[in-house]
């Protein structure tokens, strides 16, 4: 995965490729995506990282944006005993082949999530799977 992120550029920019508009019938979902992918990555919010990467929308950039987010936020949420978050549960559903293509990231999202304690059950579930599906080593 491309790495550092240009903060500054839209996933338009940073994937060469701008995405046609989506047409007037659209859902919702489709019209937020497409005006996420112009924003600059640098101001995307953890909700709308997680809506992107759901629909495995610019993973290369924005996955180590949210990896970083899940690293810097898991001490404190620790400390406090929970932590349930829409960005996890993205991260960490992914498919494994995404992982196997970035095992240093795997490795510090691994480390991030051994952490935290008190997760819902449903994000807990996911974090296992996550873990298991990890190659011995990562």
């Amino acid at each position: 995965m491309p790495q550092p992120v240009d903060l500054a550029q839209s996933l338009d920019q940073l994937e060469g490729q701008r995405w046609p508009d989506p047409p007037e019938d659209a859902t919702s979902l489709v019209k937020a995506v497409h005006e996420l992918r112009r924003r600059p990555v640098g101001t995307l919010r953890p909700d709308e990282l997680a809506r992107l990467i759901t629909q495995d929308v610019g993973l290369p950039w924005l996955l180590p944006l949210a990896v970083r987010i899940l690293r810097d936020t898991a001490p404190a949420q620790a400390a406090g005993g929970w932590y349930d978050d829409d960005l996890l549960y993205a991260v960490v559903t992914r498919r494994p082949q995404v992982w196997k293509q970035s095992p240093d990231l795997a490795h510090e999202l691994k480390t991030a999530v051994e952490t935290l304690v008190d997760l819902s059950r449903y994000v807990r579930d996911e974090v296992e799977s996550f873990l298991a599906s990890l190659p011995e080593g990562t």
